[in-house]
């Protein structure tokens, strides 16, 4: 169970799906043959679900299930526990955010454990009882796993179906539950050695769950509900903490200045590599470009480039910022992200944090996320009732001063968006977003947007009825439409001829739409299959996961054709000259190499490619007087790789170096902190 992953998928924008429904009871603790636990689900301090536990005996019957922007997940568990609270059976089925059927079952017999699901199956010998890692729990698997550990004063145990659990106790805090006069001690618990990042649960004196919590997100017993953003803060602290720490042991700042030397730069105006050289840095800044030395200089660092590439840093047009994407995403090349949707508080302690050198993070550029309320709003972002409310909030954003655009959700009216568009333009922002429900992307245009999100929420424009709602998980299955469209057709070529003239970009997000019309069950999806060998177990079982249900041939073959369409679609749109700028929605990172590499399906050199996710970007942004190509006078902001991406775009992935800021990463050193096996060598420093 990957809590984080739970979370992203709570924010990410694409898809949506209904849960099935759980009744909630008050909660009571006892011995009783049939005792249940109730637990609020809150993301951003917004109730959108609820857990329920019933125990008997050595059994718990587990209902799971949330709903958030029109979406949601839900599950049924059956767990069985032997005498020391070690799971010897374990039953699931419900389904994913995005509506992908989930079967799982685990058990023990004659000493071996079995496991099958969807995207995998296996055995191993139980001997010495490991503890069954399940692929698709709810978050109450956390505790599961942590209590046994608990009672048997252990901080790792062996896991199943690899590695070992690790269990740290972080902070005890005393809280007050609801009507209650007396404080209860509650300790947090990390959870790790088995995700890429620690999970948190609050457990009571007598090992009793209270809450399983992140920074965005907590299943919490209703009696400490009050007290469950203390709980959240707490948590985003314990990360900060942990990332700090990284970042401590692992930025390298020089105090003199640093030649990288014997590389080729890439040269973004011309999409060529230079002859080797070597690049001068003083601070933060490119001092000078000279030919390679052949010794060490005196009074400066040399970091031997080995004949590898120099590129500048990427853009990552559509994050969603949290610590650990900032810090990964600078370890794959990406030193400026445009987070499209956060809360204020997180994005704002993240930027400081990251200004400041206590985190290693990108540049981030804020987008002000405004949502309307309905039974389908985000719960992420600021939420408008009324026309003058969405105005207010466009206002309140360009007050704050460093939002350079906003982004209109699913269910604001989209009668609304001419005045919010004329605001944030007299106000100097951008205006992008999706197209909100019930409204077509001509509309959008005509009423201001400067971009669209998400290629599907252009396209559906042209396929859907007036009163389909793409506010539901429809705004994903509607796509199978695009089979057999017409491009050539009159409402096509009014849009993109529209989107010509008036100079209106699309951010396609072409990677999560791969990931939710390709990707199947126990198939390594397809833009992980060059690193997937070097990541940690859950990321590797992850990635043969189906984000969407797939009922039959017949549909495969749909979405399948559906996505050709989209890249067929994108082609001719930049056949056009309309400006694709690279996105993900699902953190960025190793996930922007790929969005990248299909960028190649449009039509697209490697070198125009990485021209697109550098120069380009800094241009589109107006950054582009400091960074976006290596040059003497701009920022030392670009990363090294072994290879030659001009030539073979897959060399982008093998990150060897990385500075911004002046500060030197080397993601070698790095990547094991998240169960990463590296991908290169570390280079050579001689000081």
């Amino acid at each position: 169970m990957n809590l984080r992953a739970l979370v992203v998928l709570f924010v990410c924008t694409l898809g949506a799906c209904s849960p099935k429904e759980t009744t909630e009871q008050n909660s009571t603790v006892s011995d009783t043959a049939m005792a249940t636990e109730t637990f609020s689900v809150l993301l951003g301090g917004t109730k959108v679900g609820s857990l329920v536990v019933k125990h008997e005996d050595k059994t718990q019957f587990i209902e799971f299930g949330f709903s958030n922007n029109g979406r949601g997940a839900s599950s049924s568990e059956t767990v069985t526990l032997d005498e020391t609270g070690i799971p010897v059976a374990w039953s699931i089925k419900g389904k994913t955010v995005f509506g992908n059927h989930v079967e799982e079952a685990f058990e023990v017999k004659e000493g071996v454990g079995t496991w099958q699901s969807s995207s995998e199956e296996g055995e191993m010998p139980f001997a010495n009882k490991p503890m069954y890692i399940s692929q698709y729990a709810s978050p109450y698997a956390l505790y599961l796993f942590a209590k046994p550990l608990i009672d048997a004063q252990r901080t790792s145990y062996p896991a199943m179906p690899a590695g070992n659990l690790q269990l740290e106790a972080k902070e005890t805090v005393l809280l007050t539950p609801q009507g209650a006069d007396a404080e209860q001690a509650v300790t947090l618990y990390a959870v790790g050695g088995i995700f890429m990042d620690p999970e948190y649960v609050a457990i009571d004196a007598e090992n009793r769950l209270v809450a399983v919590v992140a920074p965005r997100f907590a299943a919490i017993k209703p009696e400490f509900a009050h007290e469950e953003s203390r709980l959240r803060d707490l948590t985003a602290q314990l990360n900060a903490n942990r990332f700090q720490d990284i970042a401590q042991r692992y930025t390298h700042v020089y105090d003199k200045p640093v030649r990288i030397n014997n590389v080729r730069i890439f040269q973004p105006q011309s999409g060529t590599l230079s002859e080797l050289s070597s690049v001068l840095i003083e601070g933060s800044d490119i001092k000078a470009i000279e030919p390679v030395v052949d010794n060490p200089v005196a009074g400066q660092v040399t970091i031997d480039g080995a004949g590898g590439t120099l590129v500048p840093g990427l853009y990552e047009m559509h994050g969603h910022m949290q610590d650990n994407d900032a810090l990964l995403n600078v370890l794959a090349g990406v030193t400026s992200v445009r987070d499209m949707g956060n809360e204020i508080n997180v994005l704002d302690e993240l930027v400081n944090n990251i200004n400041s050198g206590k985190l290693i993070g990108p540049r981030i550029y804020k987008s002000g996320f405004i949502e309307g309320k309905s039974p389908f709003s985000a719960a992420t972002g600021e939420l408008a009732s009324t026309q003058e409310e969405a105005v207010a909030l466009v206002n309140m954003y360009a007050d704050r001063g460093d939002y350079h655009q906003i982004k209109i959700y699913n269910s604001i009216n989209g009668d609304w968006v001419p005045a919010m568009a004329k605001v944030a333009h007299e106000r100097g922002m951008r205006v992008a977003g999706h197209v909100p429900a019930f409204s077509k992307a001509d509309e959008m245009i005509a009423a201001g947007y400067d971009e669209i999100t998400h290629i599907n929420q252009l396209m559906l424009g042209w396929v859907l009825g007036p009163k389909e709602d793409t506010r539901t998980l429809f705004r994903i299955t509607g796509m199978k439409r695009f089979v057999g469209l017409d491009l050539s057709s009159e409402k096509v070529q009014h849009t993109l001829n529209t989107m010509v003239e008036k100079n209106i970009a699309i951010d396609p997000t072409t990677v999560i739409h791969e990931n939710g019309m390709l990707s199947r069950n126990g198939e390594t999806r397809t833009a992980m299959i060059d690193y997937i060998d070097h990541m940690p177990l859950d990321v590797q079982r992850s990635a043969r996961v189906a984000m969407l249900n797939v009922s039959d041939d017949a549909e495969d073959k749909a979405y399948r054709e559906a996505f050709d369409k989209i890249i067929e679609t994108l082609a001719y749109m930049h056949k056009k000259g309309i400006l694709i700028v690279p996105g993900t929605d699902m953190g960025g990172a190793f996930e922007l190499h790929r969005e990248l590499e299909l960028f190649q399906s449009f039509g697209m050199t490697p070198a125009e490619v990485i021209t697109r996710g550098s120069y380009d970007m800094a241009r589109y942004l107006g950054q582009d007087d400091k960074l976006g190509t290596i040059e003497t006078g701009k920022l030392a902001d670009f990363f090294l790789v072994p290879g030659n991406p001009v030539e073979d775009f897959k060399a982008i992935k093998k990150v060897a170096m990385v500075i911004t800021d002046g500060k030197v990463l080397f993601p070698t050193e790095i990547y094991p902190e998240f169960g990463i096996e590296p991908f290169t060598p570390l280079p050579t420093v001689a000081q």
